[in-house]
């Protein structure tokens, strides 16, 4: 059966029109605006025709019955929600981006299949696209009503990206996805994973179940589940799981329609391709004789054990491919850059149509896998120290003969379809005059070409945001900043410190040294948080604790008291305390929102 008639087969119904609101009116997801790749649709110039045909695959959205008692919703947001009856109710599995869209999703199932109760909650993994929704199909106070499942390890990596490296990430997350882009031909046309990233309100729930080894068999409302941990693999924090009586295999984010990425272009650690390949054929070993429908957390299901196992083997033979020959080319002493100019897929794989680069790419991929081994660091010493761009932008224009004419160079590379070296050399003329007009308008338009012609979806995203940038008046855009908002409520206390101690202006601070001890009367818990040297310290401490720092102010607060007290909406005189008040005030200066005191932000 071809991918054409997969992605339509159980089909039961979807929204119309495609469009789901937020609360305040605005629009969280819109479907519809993909309308331009309907079935039938010749593929522009302005789209790679392999991008166009994974477009035409993905946009189909709405409810679909996978096999009996198992459901998805695809299309509803980057990722698929999947639904498993059980005997009372119903276990939802990675719950989309946003609560708006999860909840519709969970409505359009419900008016095709009845109103049942959610009697389970599982996260595949810890990526916010498999969790993100959670409140929007689990209602407050319900936290500890049904065993809400993930993968060991799940809280502190779901955390972790957003705490350390969030605002950069959603700087690059921008670009990759094409969020600002407008939906068309010369624009985004999806993210080769999905359409795009919902615009909804994000949550995060705790899990009350950890699964920690593979082959833990456990029961939910009368279904059987028997996991696969495959931590290190698309996710610090990850698994697969079978249902035996259904003969699904759920393979979370491991085997998707397309390549999947080892480092990501928005920024995340990079990932073990050799751990990858590994855990598919444990898949195969596990499950290949069992399972009769394979489905995961985007793209559509695949049917029949030959088809499965011919999935699961070519994945599994992908990544060990790109780790191993990657590995054997630096070996030889390739970079790489090098290698990836150099090394293609075999026949077989590079001829697979799920197995094509529209998310991640084989040029990128392997880049990745070279830094896991050989760091930012290609061994050349001419590379060991570098200008940073605008001060080498400055001393290229003055070799090349001034700027107009490293400008009327790079437009003749261009003109040659050269694209790539023209970008270099416009790259170096905007990074040392930012606001020149021609050269922006030259590098918008290589950037507009490299976007048309790109495979990739991420990479044509990346190429047209910056096309759109550069088109703007604007030389760059405002960077964002971390956001106390952050500071979920339902984190733990380490947590929250974790996201401050980030955020601290440490040049500053360096000369301050401020210790504090807060007591959570309500978690039986003290922290004593220390800033020296520019950097804030924070430990967990006990009556017999060895402490060789002497405490300035001690507070005795409950948890929700802490977390104002870190946002600066209270003031720390209010609270009960012991000392001088005033060095919680003189540590939040250092913190990008506490530029003023309380009483002066919000009392």
């Amino acid at each position: 059966m071809s991918d054409f008639q997969d992605t339509s087969r159980g089909f039961l119904g979807t929204l119309e029109p495609g469009i789901i609101k937020t609360l305040s009116g605005e629009t969280a997801w819109d479907n519809d605006a993909y309308d331009f790749l309907a079935n039938g649709q010749e593929c522009p110039p302005t789209v790679h025709p392999k991008l166009w045909r994974q477009g035409q695959l993905t946009v189909k959205h709405g409810l679909f019955q996978v096999t009996e008692g198992v459901y998805q919703v695809r299309g509803f947001d980057l990722s698929n929600m999947t639904l498993v009856e059980g005997k009372k109710g119903v276990i939802i599995i990675d719950p989309l981006v946003s609560n708006e869209c999860a909840a519709v999703a969970f409505s359009l199932y419900k008016k095709h299949r009845g109103d049942r109760p959610l009697t389970g909650l599982i996260y595949s993994h810890s990526h916010v696209d498999h969790f993100g929704g959670a409140r929007g199909v689990l209602s407050q106070g319900m936290e500890d009503k049904i065993p809400i499942i993930a993968p060991e390890g799940f809280m502190e990596e779901a955390t972790s990206e957003n705490i350390y490296a969030g605002p950069a990430m959603r700087r690059r997350a921008r670009y990759m996805y094409g969020s600002t882009l407008p939906r068309g031909v010369e624009g985004q046309v999806g993210c080769g994973l999905g359409m795009a990233t919902s615009r909804g309100t994000t949550s995060l729930i705790p899990p009350n179940m950890l699964i920690s080894k593979t082959n833990d068999e456990r029961v939910v409302d009368g279904v059987r589940i028997v996991f696969q941990m495959v931590s290190g693999s698309e996710a610090p924090s990850e698994f697969n799981f079978y249902f035996p009586d259904s003969k699904a295999l759920y393979i979370a984010e491991c085997a998707t329609h397309c390549m999947h990425n080892i480092s990501t272009l928005r920024g995340a650690l990079v990932r073990d391709a050799k751990a990858w390949s590994r855990y598919l054929d444990e898949s195969l070993v596990l499950f290949g004789d069992q399972a009769t429908v394979l489905l995961a957390g985007h793209h559509w299901p695949t049917w029949g054990q030959t088809e499965i196992t011919r999935i699961l083997v070519e994945q599994r033979d992908m990544y060990a491919f790109m780790h191993d020959q990657t590995v054997r080319l630096m070996n030889q002493g390739m970079t790489g850059v090098e290698i990836a100019e150099t090394l293609n897929l075999p026949p077989t794989l590079d001829s697979a149509w799920h197995l094509q680069g529209y998310y991640g790419s084989l040029s990128h991929n392997i880049k990745a896998i070279y830094s896991r081994y050989m760091t930012w660091f290609d061994g050349n010493p001419v590379n060991l120290w570098n200008h940073p761009p605008a001060e080498e932008g400055r001393r290229y224009i003055e070799c090349m003969g001034g700027i107009d004419k490293t400008i009327t160079l790079a437009e003749e590379f261009a003109a040659k379809d050269d694209l790539r070296f023209a970008a270099t050399l416009l790259g170096h003329v905007t990074a040392a005059e930012p606001r020149n007009a021609r050269a922006r308008s030259a590098l918008a338009l290589v950037f507009e070409k490299l976007g048309f012609g790109a495979v990739n979806a991420t990479w044509r995203n990346f190429y047209l945001t910056a096309a759109e940038d550069l088109a703007s008046k604007e030389t760059a855009k405002t960077p964002q900043t971390g956001k106390i908002e952050d500071l979920n409520p339902l984190l733990s206390v380490e947590q929250w410190l974790c996201a401050i101690s980030v955020q601290i202006d440490g040049m500053r601070a360096a000369s301050k040294s401020i210790v504090i001890d807060i007591t959570l009367s309500d978690q039986g818990q003290t922290w004593r948080l220390i800033l020296s040297n520019g950097a804030l310290s924070y430990r967990e401490v006990s009556a017999t604790t060895y402490l060789s720092e002497k405490s300035g102010l001690h507070m005795t607060v409950i948890k929700e008291e802490l977390r104002s007290l870190l946002m600066c909406q209270i003031a720390p005189e209010t609270k009960m305390h012991k000392g001088n008040p005033k060095l919680l005030r003189d540590l939040l200066q250092f913190f990008p929102w506490g530029s003023k005191s309380p009483s002066e932000s919000h009392l």
